[in-house]
């Protein structure tokens, strides 16, 4: 089993920046890809950033402005969100991938508004 939390969320204004991080613990030897989600009302969840074996992978719509790290000591990763825009308003999830299934934590809110 892998246990998946995120932190960092909250509200920011247009043009401001968030660090959002994910701590793994459990099984974290069997991880082979984490990132990060997320999933605004009334849309289905999309892939942000993650890390596939040594590739990082970003949504078109974050490149250049979010990016994905991880402490490999700490077990954590990282989200770094700059220039965040209304529309990166959503529900951010991270998630772990093994060979046998998904992990996913609760999720964090990050709300872009002035």
């Amino acid at each position: 089993q892998v246990q998946l939390v995120e932190s960092g969320g909250g509200l920011v204004q247009p043009g401001g920046s968030l660090t959002l991080s994910c701590a793994a613990s459990g099984s974290i030897f069997s991880l082979n890809a984490m990132g990060w989600h997320r999933q605004a009302p009334g849309k289905e969840r999309e892939l942000v950033a993650a890390f596939t074996s040594n590739n990082r992978v970003y949504a078109d719509s974050v490149k250049g402005r979010f990016t994905i790290s991880r402490d490999n000591a700490k077990n954590t990763v990282y989200l770094q969100m700059n220039s965040l825009k209304p529309e990166d308003t959503a529900v951010y999830y991270c998630k772990g991938r093994t060979v046998y299934k998904d992990y996913w934590g609760r999720g964090t809110q990050v709300t872009v508004s002035s």
